[in-house]
C-alpha cells in the first residue's frame, strides 16, 4: 500500500485504491467505528427488505388461497 499526504489536511490517499485515510489514530478509530455502524444498519436495512419481501409472498399465497375457496363453494 502506498500511501501520499493529501495537501492541506491531515489525510493520506492510498495510490492503488484511491481511498483518503485519516493519520490521527482518533480520527481514523472514529472513522472505522462510523463505517461499522453504517454497515450494521445496512445489513438490518437489508434483513427488514427480505422480511418484507417474505411477508408480501406470504399475503400473495393467503390471496390465492382464499380464491380458491370462494370459487369452490
Amino acid at each position: 500500500m502506498q500511501l501520499v499526504k493529501v495537501k492541506d489536511s491531515n489525510f493520506v490517499r492510498d495510490i492503488n485504491s484511491m481511498a483518503i485515510m485519516p493519520t490521527d489514530n482518533t480520527e481514523r478509530n472514529e472513522y472505522y467505528s462510523k463505517l461499522r455502524v453504517l454497515k450494521k444498519q445496512k445489513e438490518e436495512l437489508n434483513g427488514l427488505k427480505t422480511e418484507i419481501n417474505n411477508l408480501k409472498d406470504d399475503m400473495v399465497d393467503i390471496k390465492n388461497l382464499l380464491h380458491q375457496l370462494i370459487n369452490k363453494g
